[in-house]
């Protein structure tokens, strides 16, 4: 399909070394032995690396390319790149283009710099980062960037991709098993987690963003008094996309399909200002890159059009914040989808098998998933706005409800009869409607065909939360397994295992308003966890039952558990103690000289109008003597909370992680809700040109 020149197919991919590029330009047999890595798991030779090295580097030099990078996950959240061009000296002043096998296979990086959460001395600085053949190389900003594994000298994972991979082995390995013990002679010979991520995002003027030191240092607004008009009417959800905006979609979309990121949605959300970038399904490892380079791109192609991208999972209080919708299932190598419940659910063990695998999962290690999505950003999106909460909880909806209520209780289950939707108009064409609802209150959702975990934050990375969800699926997956695998047989142990899961599990089904208060107590009453904020939701990571299940399926190691726990309690730290010190500065350097000016200017005027009212001239003062009173009462208690911040933060001490973000929690996050409530009504009380900083409105309406 052609549009002005515009041809999709020929376009996408058109900078991805990808599998019709490598058939193309690789002998046949080196081509195969490339295949049988990926198929059957094998080590990638070294002879045939440089052939596939030579040809990589000779299609990038054709695209314009100089340089290479082996492009790595480390632990900031973010990715990491070191550039090398492809010149080789010829010994005579010239130079040659070269790119060998061992190049493309391992890459050394200095790793003293990136976190490691005490697995190595700041002194062993060597890194390896390690090509994954699974994951396409491609072109962006004429450099050929190599997807790769990080890990430390000893063979410790300093990145998201090595246990992601590793969690996909485990839950492969276990997903054949059962699939043999329903089939013994089937020809599956993998089973592939697979994501769709929906990712939500603000654009916000440059100009108005660079007047905000909160949005340039933190992501987020600190302070902001509410506009007059949010997202009350909800007329922005899925409303006309504005021509700037659409300028902007436009563009981020070719550089996405050009580097082969299905992009397949787009729309605005709820809030003001907020839109999302939906892509279709990929395995699980390919939808990590892709969603990082997605998240890259984004930024980039924002500053092009004088707009910034927001990724914070809350810039603006009072509105939704942003999140990302991981939709997740399994598929075999031969494309069937093991969470497709047929048209008779009720009939098809295999799917409840699956079904009940991971209802199981969810249960059993809510704490474990609630970790999976922690951070400083998401604690202010969580249980408002549209978020789920942070007590989690799994969507199944009324059909599969149910079936396992009446496999719970040997009860004969009536099928639900497909209805026809009757709209009303006559000229509307008629359709089946589906047999369930969606919850979008839910964290945990089965919607169709698949599971879409809602409480991932919107700039995190969704490699963390996978990895768990492909371990704990792994290990509930083991259990029916070695169960099933007895000598009773499948036959005569399998309704049984079926019915005991269900009644021991069934606790973590709630198909309600997930939203409600009476959800809370009733969770309580269920025994289902309820970790409200990040210091408290961490320590799950480093349970006795985390390590258990995640050495067993050997995703990581307890020390590169506690490597990571440590980790992610300091970004925590810091992230918070950057907030605080931008409101401190904000505070003291804009606001108070601001709201001091609009002071005097309201006591001048006041002074001006009694001396001509002395004059036996009648003008009343009482409007700006009122106005002055309040600004003066909110002064103090500005002065109050801002000192109170400030002792706090100079009464930190050298902690353990543990504490030291409960520290941060339950003193530092409450001094600045209080200071941020006095700030956000001094805001609403004080005249816009004496305000330093664009407001909510102006930020929200501005694009």
């Amino acid at each position: 399909m052609s549009d002005g020149g515009f041809n999709m197919p020929d376009f996408f991919g058109c900078m991805v070394f990808n599998e019709s590029v490598m058939q193309s330009r690789l002998p046949r047999e080196v081509y195969q032995a490339w295949k049988k890595t990926i198929t059957q798991q094998k080590c990638l030779e070294l002879d045939v690396a440089n052939v596939v090295a030579n040809a990589m580097k000779d299609w990038a030099v054709e695209k314009g390319a100089t340089h290479f990078t082996h492009w790595f996950q480390p632990m900031t959240g973010i990715t990491a790149e070191k550039h090398e061009s492809f010149i080789v000296p010829t010994g005579d002043g010239r130079a040659l283009m070269e790119f060998s096998g061992s190049s493309l296979v391992r890459g050394e990086s200095d790793a003293s710099s990136f976190p490691s959460g005490g697995l190595r001395a700041t002194f062993e600085a060597r890194g390896y980062t390690v090509w994954d053949t699974t994951s396409y190389a491609f072109i962006k900003d004429k450099t050929l960037f190599i997807p790769t594994a990080f890990c430390s000298y000893c063979g410790e994972a300093l990145d998201e991709k090595t246990p992601l991979l590793k969690s996909m082995e485990a839950l492969n390995k276990q997903a054949l098993r059962i699939l043999r013990l329903f089939n013994p002679g089937t020809r599956v010979k993998a089973v592939l987690p697979v994501v769709g991520a929906e990712q939500e995002y603000f654009l916000v003027d440059a100009a108005m963003y660079a007047k905000r030191p909160d949005l340039v240092y933190c992501g987020r607004t600190l302070f902001g008094a509410r506009p007059p008009k949010g997202q009350e009417l909800y007329d922005h959800y899925y409303g006309s996309i504005k021509p700037r905006v659409a300028a902007y979609m436009e563009d981020l979309e070719k550089q996405l399909w050009r580097l082969g990121v299905y992009a397949k949605t787009k729309h605005n959300e709820a809030a003001p200002a907020q839109h999302e970038i939906a892509p279709l399904f990929t395995t699980v490892n390919i939808a990590t890159d892709h969603n990082q380079l997605t998240m890259d791109i984004m930024k980039n192609i924002a500053a092009k059009h004088g707009l910034v991208c927001l990724l914070h999972e809350k810039p603006f209080s009072g509105v939704n914040g942003s999140g990302k919708h991981n939709n997740w299932s399994m598929r075999t190598d031969r494309g069937a989808n093991l969470l497709e419940p047929g048209e008779t659910p009720y009939e098809n063990a295999q799917f409840l098998l699956f079904l009940i695998a991971v209802m199981r999962a969810v249960d059993v290690y809510q704490d474990l998933l609630r970790a999976s999505v922690a951070g400083a950003g998401n604690d202010h999106r969580l249980g408002s706005h549209e978020a789920p909460p942070a007590i989690i909880s799994m969507f199944l909806g009324d059909e599969l409800d149910d079936i396992i209520k009446a496999m719970e209780t040997k009860a004969e289950y009536e099928n639900r009869e497909n209805e026809e939707m009757e709209i009303g108009a006559a000229v509307l064409p008629h359709f089946l409607k589906d047999s369930t609802d969606r919850n979008r209150t839910s964290p945990f959702a089965f919607t169709g065909n698949k599971f879409e975990f809602r409480m991932l934050g919107s700039s995190a990375s969704i490699a963390e939360p996978n990895i768990v969800i492909n371990t704990i699926v792994a290990e509930a997956l083991r259990g029916f397994a070695d169960e099933l695998e007895s000598p009773e047989g499948v036959s005569r142990t399998l309704w049984k295992l079926l019915r005991r899961n269900i009644r021991e599990h069934r606790r973590i089904v709630y198909n309600g308003n997930n939203y409600s208060e009476k959800w809370v107590e009733e969770a309580a009453a269920r025994g289902l966890s309820n970790l409200p904020d990040t210091a408290a939701a961490l320590s799950a990571l480093v349970s006795e039952k985390s390590k258990e299940v995640f050495t067993r399926h050997g995703v990581f190691t307890e020390q590169e558990l506690q490597s990571r726990y440590e980790i992610f309690l300091e970004n925590y730290c810091k992230a918070v103690n950057i907030e605080a010190f931008t409101m401190v500065s904000m505070v003291r350097g804009s606001i108070v000289p601001g709201v001091l000016k609009y002071q005097q200017e309201l006591i001048s005027l006041i002074s001006m109008k009694k001396a001509i009212a002395g004059l036996a001239l009648p003008y009343d003062c009482s409007l700006e003597e009122h106005i002055l009173t309040r600004i003066c009462h909110l002064s103090g208690e500005l002065l109050e909370n801002l000192t109170a911040l400030e002792e706090t933060l100079a009464s930190k001490k050298q902690r353990e992680p543990q504490e030291a973000a409960d520290f941060y929690s339950k003193h530092v996050c409450t001094k600045m809700a209080a200071l941020r409530s006095i700030v956000d009504e001094l805001e609403a009380m004080t005249a816009s040109e004496h305000w330093p900083f664009p407001s909510y409105g102006e930020l929200l309406h501005s694009v």
